[in-house]
């Protein structure tokens, strides 16, 4: 089986083996955040109802006494809690909750940024009473847990906290029974935070570990069930093979005359183009007769859906035969066979492709080099159809040749139709 076919085959078998395991909405579409996926939407559905009770308690705070002074209560209040609504609808829907945690935790830091100018000159503020923005902070952490990665989340659990305590500080004017109360709520928020950054990036981390372990078993299965259709396959063009082999040495062993022989030619040829076709059975099509640079773009057009970007060298003389559709379809094959194995054999070192084309005698030869390691062709496993059955034999059923050169210094393979040989 070719390669491109054989990861077709496994892409195949892993879509249907992710297809065996329980799916969720969130992750149907995407076997490689199963676990990841489930854990976010446990987070934000925690997120939701902690954000509405620190949220409902901050708010029964701001309606009381209020430490701004007139005329920033009320903007500063509904600037802060508009978004902490839609932060909270939106984890309760399971929609956008990155776009409006996000939107919350950074108006958060703004709110705290302007609570000085919002008190300057308000009523003196309480050290035993917290404003109302204080049952916030911690609500901002959880914010940007769920909205921004790593670096950030650490960057809002330390500044919400730490800038409560300044602006805090800056209310009170600098008044020392300030110091102790703030330096607890400070401690307690900094402390509440990390524990709360601590256990979402340590769910994370499994959750991703599942996930990749999930999908090693499941790529694994794959594999396996991609080998085992290779086999099955092989199996089934051995069977094919015997059969028409088979057929054709009776029909040999059988021949007196000269129609009986060239019947067996025939047989044989077919049992040969069956073999080399076997994968490639949607390749029969027109017979039309092509030229040289025709099959020069075909080979390049082929090397492309391959991923290789292949630039095939011309060296065609005017007058040079155009060649069947057939012969043309087998040579193109049989080339990109040989490519593919330089590309997964040799790593496409010094990989080329060169089309010539003669007139006297009219033939077409294809020429494809690499500068890997090479091969001893007497070496390689009978059951291994790469040479013998995908470049060998197809161009022979075409009534071409097929040379491969192989050493140290690299590997050519010579691919040459005559327009005089019987095809």
């Amino acid at each position: 089986m070719p390669d491109n076919l054989r990861s077709e085959a496994q892409r195949t078998v892993l879509e249907e083996a992710w297809g065996r395991i329980p799916h969720s909405r969130e992750s149907r579409d995407d076997p490689g955040s199963f676990t990841q996926k489930r854990i976010e939407r446990v987070l934000t559905i925690f997120v939701g109802p902690a954000s509405l009770a620190l949220g409902a308690q901050a708010l029964i705070a701001a309606l009381g006494r209020a430490d701004e002074r007139d005329g920033w209560h009320l903007p500063l209040a509904v600037g802060v809690f508009v978004p902490l609504a839609a932060m909270i609808v939106a984890c309760a829907v399971g929609r956008f909750t990155r776009v409006f945690t996000g939107i919350f935790a950074v108006v958060f830091l703004v709110a705290l940024a302007l609570w000085p100018l919002a008190t300057d000159g308000g009523p003196p503020p309480s050290p035993l009473e917290n404003p109302w923005i204080f049952y916030l902070i911690n609500v901002a952490t959880v914010a940007a847990v769920v909205a921004f990665p790593m670096s950030l989340q650490i960057v809002w659990t330390v500044a919400a906290p730490v800038l409560f305590g300044v602006v805090r500080l800056i209310q009170a004017g600098g008044r020392s029974e300030f110091s102790v109360p703030v330096a607890l709520d400070v401690s307690f928020a900094l402390i509440l935070g990390s524990v709360l950054v601590t256990l979402t990036w340590m769910y994370r981390s499994i959750a991703a570990h599942v996930d990749e372990t999930r999908a090693q078993a499941v790529s694994s299965y794959a594999e396996a069930a991609a080998t085992a259709a290779t086999e099955n396959e092989r199996v089934a063009v051995a069977a094919l093979m015997h059969d028409s082999v088979l057929g054709a040495l009776l029909a040999a062993e059988r021949a007196s005359t000269p129609r009986e022989r060239t019947l067996a030619v025939s047989m044989a040829r077919e049992a040969l183009t069956r073999l080399a076709n076997a994968e490639k059975d949607a390749l029969e099509g027109s017979d039309a007769p092509t030229d040289a640079a025709g099959l020069a773009d075909d080979i390049e057009a082929a090397a492309r859906e391959l991923g290789v970007d292949l630039a095939v060298r011309r060296r065609i003389q005017e007058g040079t035969p155009r060649v069947p559709g057939r012969v043309a379809r087998a040579l193109s094959l049989a080339a990109m066979q040989a490519v593919a194995n330089a590309v997964q054999h040799a790593e496409a070192r010094g990989l080329s492709v060169e089309v010539s084309g003669y007139t006297d005698p009219g033939s077409i030869v294809v020429r494809v080099r690499d500068a890997g390691d090479g091969f001893d062709l007497d070496t390689i496993p009978a059951d291994r159809l790469g040479i013998r059955g995908s470049i060998i034999a197809r161009v022979t059923a075409v009534g071409g040749r097929s040379d491969i050169e192989s050493g140290p210094a690299g590997t050519t393979v010579t691919l040459e139709w005559e327009s005089g040989d019987r095809w």
